[in-house]
């Protein structure tokens, strides 16, 4: 049974922002400008979308490249920001 809770929770729209908020702490794949993936925990980002990345791994033409600890990406190169499917 579903209840009205339920239905007006899934009805209501969320903002990007609403969706940013809610992924701190989980995978992503970050897509830059420039074509290369970073993929890692959102660890925060701020109002110009600057973000850091936890546990990154750099993929250049969808072969892994590089690993870093943490990385700070800027804002303005970034293309978009995608929740990453968890490892099992």
């Amino acid at each position: 049974m579903i209840s009205v809770f339920s239905v007006k929770m899934s009805l209501r729209k969320q903002t990007p922002s609403d969706f940013l908020k809610q992924i701190i702490g989980r995978p992503v794949v970050v897509k830059l400008n420039s074509g290369v993936d970073y993929r890692g925990v959102l660890a925060c980002l701020d109002g110009y979308m600057n973000i850091a990345v936890e546990q990154t791994e750099e993929y250049v033409n969808g072969q892994l490249k590089n690993k870093y600890g943490d990385a700070f990406l800027r804002g303005n190169n970034l293309l978009y920001i995608s929740t990453q499917k968890r490892k099992m």
